[in-house]
């Protein structure tokens, strides 16, 4: 198939034509459709639930929503009837995650894009834009097993500080110090750590952004996400959100030796952090990863 056929069977889907995808369509996930794979993140453990890091223990599993609101009913998303939903307790620093898990074909550059939206719970009648601390985006990947020097389990991270204690911050921040990993049950294969937590985050150069927020709480406006990675250098090559073309050239992924059953691992995260004691959500509209062809 030449490009131009491509493009144009591309852009006759008015689904894929707002994207801007790769050569391959890894996967497109219309959240109309169901969960479309997405789940929780579960603390690894052996022989006893008890055996899970603390920090993992109620982190908040991905649902389905229609985005009801008390004010204007049922919203629905940016081009249909659900979108896939993080809610978080109510209390800060509290966090939920979704997590696609897959595995590549071909060590190369990928592209995640999202249409995404966050706010908090509406408990009360203001506006309430620093009540969510965060929204991120990672990978989680880890090399071939045919690569047998040094392999490496890599996780790059990005989020959007929104506040933090009550304060906007409305900055791009990216995370690369390891954070300590732990042994868990006694088998040898089982190793965990935390890497959500709030200590290590730095700020991208040049990451400050203003995302629309719009007047009250329950008014949602979508933004376009998009987060390019190399899979042959495990280095970054891209990230935007809406207009904002952010420089990821000088930063470095989180690294971490090779785990023993995780060759080729592509997994594709996102997650919404509380800063209060309300609810804090992100919705996804919808998700497409694409990949470079493999020669």
């Amino acid at each position: 198939m030449t490009n131009d056929m491509r493009q144009a069977l591309l852009h006759s889907d008015p689904r894929l034509s707002r994207f801007n995808p790769l050569e391959r369509i890894l996967f497109y996930d219309d959240f109309n459709q169901g969960m479309q794979g997405w789940t929780a993140l579960i603390g690894n453990y052996e022989d006893s639930l008890d055996s899970m890091l603390p920090e993992y223990r109620d982190i908040r599993p991905p649902m389905l929503s229609n985005l009801s609101m008390w004010d204007s009913g049922t919203v629905g998303t940016l081009t249909g009837n659900y979108a896939l939903k993080l809610a978080t307790r109510p209390r800060p620093g509290s966090i939920s995650v979704g997590i696609k898990r897959m595995t590549f074909r071909h060590a190369g550059p990928i592209r995640l894009e999202a249409f995404f939206t966050f706010k908090p719970e509406v408990t009360e009648l203001r506006l309430a834009e620093t009540d969510v601390r965060a929204v991120g985006v990672l990978f989680d990947l880890q090399v071939s097993d045919r690569t047998v020097e040094n392999p490496l389990r890599i996780m790059p991270h990005i989020r959007y500080l929104n506040a933090l204690d009550g304060k906007a911050v409305e900055r791009w921040q990216y995370k690369s110090e390891r954070m300590s990993m732990y042994d868990i049950g006694g088998s040898g294969k089982t190793r965990s750590h935390f890497h959500l937590a709030p200590e290590g985050w730095v700020d991208l150069p040049g990451g400050d952004q203003r995302l629309c927020y719009n007047e009250i709480a329950t008014k949602h406006n979508w933004y376009y996400l998009r987060l390019d990675f190399d899979l042959k250098t495990m280095s970054y090559l891209g990230f935007r959100c809406n207009d904002c073309v952010h420089d990821v050239s000088e930063i470095e992924p989180m690294q971490i030796p090779a785990m023993p059953n995780l060759w080729c691992m592509l997994n594709s995260f996102f997650w919404v952090e509380s800063d209060c004691d309300s609810r804090a959500f992100l919705y996804l509209d919808s998700v497409l990863l694409s990949a470079e062809m493999e020669e």
